[in-house]
């Protein structure tokens, strides 16, 4: 009987000793886990809201806050003018980055195309009430002048809406033909009497653009444009070079020295014929005309 309770007695002690063990390394993993998490925790990117489209739209679509959603997306990738709330009270903190005032009803329109779960960008939508066209894209103190172009002077079918280009005037100074920068880095907000920068007429030759000028641009384009040509000239993406005063005529296109009235009037020589005795005499004299 001894035997058999000593025999219950080691084993339950081995148990024991086997049981202490599992649960040290079970604790041990779970310790090395917990240290990953916080570990992994402290090292993650900080999230914030985004607001995004629940749904495809199209340019000049509208859309009301139904429409929309939030996301989490890192804070340091948020595109420029990127929203972090649908809806906020008016003149709050927050309205600055919401999408619509708490209890708005009009909607806003699309000025680009969106596909899901895009975020909705403040310079790629209407103001509340307002459709989609020239009027959405202009900024405050610009106007819209509308230049009329052809295959040669609009750079083919290349243009579209939120291009810059350069504008060149074509005419006569002086007698003489002349090519001169006018305008550098003007806007295009809408093609022919489309403001869709996605549309799809690859090939379409427009007949006018629409650039966002000043006031004053206005005055300038109006006269250079009733005085002569204009050539537009297509600024690659993202390209703010200022380029200064460029100006080239015929004489300098071709490399022709002009030659002036001074160098001229010191080439003609003017005589008179005086007879002296039986002799022919030359004398000059001041040329008068």
């Amino acid at each position: 009987m001894r035997m058999v309770f000593a025999l219950f007695l080691v084993l339950g002690i081995a148990l024991a000793g086997v049981a202490v063990y599992m649960a040290q390394n079970q604790i041990a993993r779970f310790q090395q886990e917990r240290d990953y998490l916080l570990s992994a925790q402290q090292n993650a990117p900080l999230l914030t809201d985004i607001v995004v489209l629940k749904r495809p739209l199209k340019y000049g679509e509208r859309f009301t806050m139904a429409d929309l959603e939030l996301v989490k997306v890192q804070a340091n990738k948020m595109p420029p003018g990127a929203f972090t709330r649908v809806t906020a009270p008016q003149g709050s903190k927050e309205a600055q980055t919401a999408v619509f005032f708490d209890g708005e009803t009009r909607p806003r329109a699309a000025l680009r195309s969106y596909e899901p779960l895009e975020p909705v960008l403040r310079s790629k939508m209407t103001e509340p009430g307002v459709d989609a066209g020239i009027t959405a894209n202009l900024a405050p103190g610009m106007r819209a002048f509308t230049i009329s172009v052809d295959v040669n002077s609009g750079v083919s079918g290349f243009l579209r809406p939120g291009n810059h280009v350069d504008v060149y005037w074509s005419g006569s100074l002086e007698g003489r033909p002349v090519s001169r920068l006018i305008q550098n880095n003007l806007k295009l907000i809408a093609i022919d009497q489309s403001a869709d920068a996605d549309r799809s007429e690859e090939t379409k030759i427009a007949r006018t653009v629409t650039a966002e000028v000043s006031p004053e641009d206005v005055a300038a384009l109006t006269l250079a444009q009733s005085t002569g040509r204009l050539t537009l000239s297509l600024l690659g993406m993202g390209d703010t070079t200022n380029v200064g005063a460029i100006e080239i005529d015929r004489n300098t296109l071709f490399g022709i020295e002009e030659t002036t009235e001074a160098v001229l009037e010191q080439k003609k020589v003017c005589t008179i014929r005086n007879r002296k005795g039986g002799e022919m005499i030359e004398v000059e004299i001041p040329c008068t005309n």
